[in-house]
């Protein structure tokens, strides 16, 4: 309607101000209601096709979309094990911090297995204690052994010099008994040497792989164990939170709740444009936005990054072949935008609904006479038309509350 008021002032009046002065056609003789459209028909159809064109190249050039949202993440509450509820520690709508305790699993079973394994780690600890000990009698032992032996052999070497000496004193009997001894010292000596060398291998080798074995399955236990306690993962608020004790929760089939992350959705604005205005929406490009959570307001905005695919294309493999025609939507051109002074949208919620024009700026490709003379014109006068969507966001903006007060049934 404001196109064709504007473009009336060009078309339709100077028509009517032509037959009413130069040819003195009067409004009510010559020009009445029924004669309007013979009399002025050069001026409606020129306004009608100005109209048109002047439509078409202010949603072109300066696009608008009411899919404006402050996207944010959520984050499911969910175990890691199925279980059921022990403790809860935390309620409804409750700000947590990361790393907070929300709730807690029945952990009797995991708490059974991480004592055994921990009883099974100190019997090892003790067992290497005693092998210590072990260890030092075994070389007592073998002192022992190699003293008896070295006094074998010495009362050996003295019978045997006592019958080199005089071989009646000493006889073959009391040599053979020598001998005897010698040899049953040495294998009491080899005894007591194997015994130490066994001890030291318990020491150094068995008892320290199963104690190594032992602290695995310790840890293994104290990890199923931690499972049952659920923390938050970021600070934020929890949401659909009504765990009770004596639930029954799981990663798969029952969540516990939700937590919104206080970092996400803030600042941070994403629109869908129509994918025929990919090729103008460009980063940096000027842009505006009204929401409903902040009535009567205009807010500056900046492209910030635009999506390089549409969403509507995505599939994923299956065993059938993807057809064209099944996409019914055609998909809309996500586009980034921030505010152009930082703070302008402190109080616009996460999630509110927006309206969002863009505006083409080619004022610096225009004072480097990149488009020539009527090339720069032309889009002289596609930067002045942005003006007219401006007009049109701020009467959407005025219009917002009555809309959804007055008009909406409420």
């Amino acid at each position: 309607m404001i196109e064709f008021l504007l473009c009336s002032l060009v078309t339709i009046l100077p028509d009517y101000l032509f037959r009413r002065y130069k040819q003195g056609k009067r409004f009510g003789h010559e020009i009445t209601f029924f004669t309007v459209w013979y009399e002025l028909r050069w001026g409606i159809t020129s306004a009608l096709m100005l109209t048109i064109a002047l439509i078409t190249l202010v949603f072109f050039y300066h696009p608008t979309t009411s899919n404006v949202l402050s996207l944010y993440r959520t984050v499911s509450i969910l175990p890691e094990t199925a279980g059921r509820v022990d403790l809860v520690v935390v309620e409804n709508n409750e700000h947590v911090k990361a790393g907070q305790l929300l709730f807690t699993l029945d952990s009797s079973t995991e708490k059974a297995q991480v004592d055994t394994a921990q009883s099974e780690v100190d019997e090892i600890d003790a067992e290497i204690q005693l092998a210590n000990s072990e260890l030092i009698s075994a070389e007592a032992m073998i002192s022992q052994a190699q003293g008896a032996y070295n006094q074998a052999v010495s009362e050996l070497e003295r019978t045997l010099d006592l019958q080199r000496r005089n071989s009646d004193v000493v006889t073959q009997k009391e040599i053979d008994t020598r001998e005897n001894q010698v040899v049953v010292r040495k294998g009491q000596l080899d005894a007591a040497v194997a015994n130490r060398d066994i001890v030291q291998t318990k020491i150094s080798v068995s008892l320290p792989a199963r104690r190594t074995s032992a602290i695995a399955r310790l840890h293994q236990a104290e990890s199923a164990y931690n499972k049952k306690f659920v923390y938050a993962g970021v600070d934020g608020v929890i949401t659909q939170f009504i765990l009770q004790p004596g639930d029954i929760v799981s990663p798969i089939l029952r969540p516990a709740g939700i937590l919104v992350p206080s970092t996400t959705g803030y600042g941070r604005f994403q629109a869908g444009f129509g994918q025929i205005t990919a090729s103008v929406i460009k980063v940096g490009m000027a842009a505006e936005i009204t929401c409903a959570s902040r009535p009567f307001e205009v807010i500056p905005m900046v492209v910030v990054d635009t999506q390089d695919f549409i969403s509507s294309g995505q599939f994923r493999p299956t065993d059938q072949l993807v057809d064209a025609q099944d996409v019914a939507r055609p998909g809309t051109l996500l586009v980034i935008m921030e505010p152009l002074y930082p703070g302008d949208t402190n109080g616009i919620p996460p999630g509110s609904k927006c309206i969002a024009n863009a505006y083409s700026n080619y004022g610096e490709q225009i004072a480097a006479g990149e488009f020539g003379f009527w090339g720069g014109l032309y889009y002289h006068m596609v930067d002045a038309t942005s003006i007219m969507h401006a007009l049109i966001l701020r009467f959407q903006a005025l219009a917002f509350p009555v809309k959804v007060l007055v008009l909406s049934g409420h």
